[in-house]
Order: C-alpha cells, then sequence, then structure tokens
C-alpha cells in the first residue's frame, strides 16, 4: 500500500546507503561554493546536498536563515557537483518558493512534525505535485505522530517518502543534544514496511567528537543512510558551529564506518537461518517459561489474600532484585538489561496479585 522513496538508488551509496552531507545553513554563494570545492577535493560527493534556508529557533534574534535568496545559490551546488538538493520547509510559503527554484527533495524538520496543522499545511501546499518528501521524527518520542506526518503527506499524493531520525527531547540525558531511542526509527520500519529512514547524528550528539559512534549504530540498527551537516570552516559557521565537520573529516568518518548489508530484500543463507530458527526456538521456551512463573505467581497471590498479605514484600522484591541481577552480570548479560527485565516481570506480577485482591475469592488448584 505504502511507497516510498528509494533513496539507496542514488548517489555516494556505501553498501546501499544513502549519504546527505551540506551545512547546517546556507551562509553565502562563497560558502557554497567553498563547500563544492572542498567535496571535489576530498572525492566526497554526497547523494544529497543539504542546507538550511530557513531555521526555526527557539528564541527571536538568533539567525534564522537567509531566505529565499539561498535558493537561489543552489545552483552552485548543481553547477559543481550535479547531485539533488534538498533543503527544509515549514509551511505552504517555504514549499512555494522551493519549488519555484526546482529544489529536488524537500524534508519537514522536528518542530514541524509536532503540529498536524502545520502537517497538513504543506501537504495542502503539494497536493498534486510529484516530489519526494523526508519527515524528521518530532520533538518528542512518538511514533504515530510521526507516521501521522508521513500519512498525511501520502494522502494527498506524495508517494516518495522516506523518514529521517534525529533523535528526541530528553532534559535528563546530557549525553546527546537529542537521545537517539533506537527503538523508535526500527518501530516506523516495522510498521512502514519499505520505510527507508535516514540518521542524522549531527543533531543527535550536537558536537562533530560523537558523530562517528552515533552513525556506527545507526548503521548497525539497519538505517538506511546518513545526514551529516557539513561545512568548509564548521568553526566559523552562523548555525550549529559545534556538530558541523569538514569534507574531508567527512571522508574519515564514512571511511571508518562499517557500512552492514541489510537482508530486508534479500533471501539470508542457510547459515542465518538456522541461527534464526534457534532463536525462535528459544524465544518458546521462554514464554513457556514466564507462563509457569504467573501460574506460582497467581497462586502467590491467593495465598497473599487468605492471609491479608499486602501484595508488595519490600524485603523480597530487594533480595530478587540484587540477587538475580548479580546471576544475570555472572552469565554476561548487563547489570541495566536485568534491572529493566526484573522491573518489568515485578511490575506484572504486582499486577496480576493485586486483581487477585479484588476478584472474588476462588480456589486455585
Amino acid at each position: 500500500m505504502h511507497n516510498h522513496l528509494q533513496i539507496k538508488d542514488w548517489g555516494l551509496g556505501l553498501s546501499g546507503h544513502t549519504i546527505i552531507a551540506g551545512p547546517c545553513s546556507a551562509e553565502t554563494p562563497e560558502q557554497i561554493e567553498n563547500i563544492c570545492q572542498a567535496m571535489i577535493k576530498e572525492k566526497m560527493i554526497p547523494s544529497m546536498f543539504r542546507a538550511g534556508i530557513w531555521k526555526p529557533r527557539t528564541r527571536p534574534g538568533s539567525f534564522e536563515g537567509i531566505g529565499e535568496e539561498g535558493l537561489e545559490w543552489m545552483e552552485i551546488v548543481r553547477h559543481h557537483l550535479n547531485i539533488p538538493i534538498t533543503t527544509e520547509v515549514g509551511n505552504a510559503a517555504h514549499v512555494e518558493l522551493a519549488l519555484k527554484h526546482k529544489v529536488d527533495v524537500l524534508w519537514i524538520g522536528a518542530r514541524t512534525t509536532v503540529n498536524p496543522f502545520a502537517v497538513q499545511e504543506i501537504a495542502d501546499a503539494l497536493q498534486g505535485v510529484d516530489i519526494p518528501v523526508m519527515v524528521k521524527n518530532p520533538m518528542n518520542p512518538d511514533l504515530q505522530l510521526w507516521i501521522g506526518a508521513l500519512e498525511r503527506l501520502h494522502s494527498v499524493g506524495i508517494h516518495k517518502l522516506a523518514a529521517i531520525h534525529r533523535g528526541f527531547s530528553d532534559a535528563y540525558d546530557k549525553r546527546f543534544r537529542n537521545k537517539p531511542n533506537w527503538s523508535m526509527p526500527i518501530h516506523l520500519k516495522r510498521e512502514w514496511k519499505g520505510m527507508e529512514v535516514i540518521n542524522d547524528p549531527s543533531h543527535i550528539v550536537g558536537n562533530r567528537a560523537g558523530i562517528l559512534e552515533t552513525s556506527q549504530r545507526a548503521i548497525n540498527f539497519g538505517l538506511d543512510g546518513l545526514m551529516i551537516e557539513t561545512h568548509h570552516d564548521p568553526d566559523k559557521a552562523w548555525s550549529d558551529a559545534k556538530q558541523q565537520v569538514t569534507p574531508a573529516q567527512l571522508r574519515d568518518i564514512l571511511a571508518a564506518i562499517d557500512f552492514k548489508d541489510t537482508l530486508q530484500e534479500e533471501q539470508p543463507d542457510q547459515k542465518l537461518n538456522d541461527l534464526r530458527q534457534a532463536v525462535d526456538h528459544l524465544d518458546d521456551q521462554l514464554l513457556d517459561l514466564l507462563q509457569e512463573r504467573f501460574s506460582i505467581i497467581d497462586q502467590i497471590g491467593h495465598y497473599k489474600r487468605e492471609n491479608h498479605l499486602t501484595v508488595f514484600q519490600p524485603g523480597r522484591w530487594k533480595e530478587v532484585m540484587e540477587s538475580r541481577t548479580q546471576k544475570g552480570v555472572d552469565k554476561n548479560l548487563s547489570q541495566k538489561f536485568m534491572k529493566e527485565l526484573l522491573y518489568t516481570i515485578h511490575e506484572e506480577s504486582v499486577k496480576r496479585q493485586e486483581k487477585q485482591l479484588r476478584e472474588p475469592a476462588k480456589v486455585i488448584k
């Protein structure tokens, strides 16, 4: 039912992955010229050239983009690199100007994706236009809002769609500018079969030092490409200077990444198939054991009700958490994983026992 952009077919493909590069913002025609020349010098021509023309800022007074004049400078990119141009649009007026200047691919930013009215305005402006559109995830980890934005575009006839994973706001996790929450793009790809997702490590880490590690993780998780902000002189960039790299640094980052082939459209070999069947068999055993465990939990709940005991027993919980976590660590499982697993199992156990306290007494055999 759904179509996708098939951006893997464009330009620089590393094991079928798409590379989108260019500055956070178009600043001057000389800047665009210098970036293009540096890309040519380093033999680092991306699949697409990105440049922000309109920049949504948190507070007024910051650089908010050069505006329509910057779209005229994109002809420099076409002249030197002969690759598609992509820029962000935030409303119908942006769409009209981008189409007027023959921008090849549009993207909708995270601040716009959160607003269904704004997305619908863009969708309505694009009705009847055959142009590829990429949609960044919303600021908060809301998968349905992300999918909804893509569906609004699809419903007006935009069938060349892709998603951009740029991370999510998290006031408590200081490791990232925007926390990646890797499960979100993975769930998107599962729910919308064929949807390609580009990772934006620049906005996830917010500094150039972390781009390589985050890019590698994106590829490991099976995402379809990278959007990396690239500037000929990043330290003097007018916006997001800390997270931009030079074309030479981009070359080194891409050379260091272990690009892995995906198996989405290929048949796995027999060895991989055998291993997957083994995992399926073990999963069945895990589910059987969980069913047996919760059957015993139900009996414990019955006993607590008959003996007027509370569901939560702090001493027992503390002993289980400490002993089971250590056993997991001894078996080469991470402490974080063990704690999250035990919390999930304990929450379900408490719910089942609490439900028994509310139900009429019955005999458990």
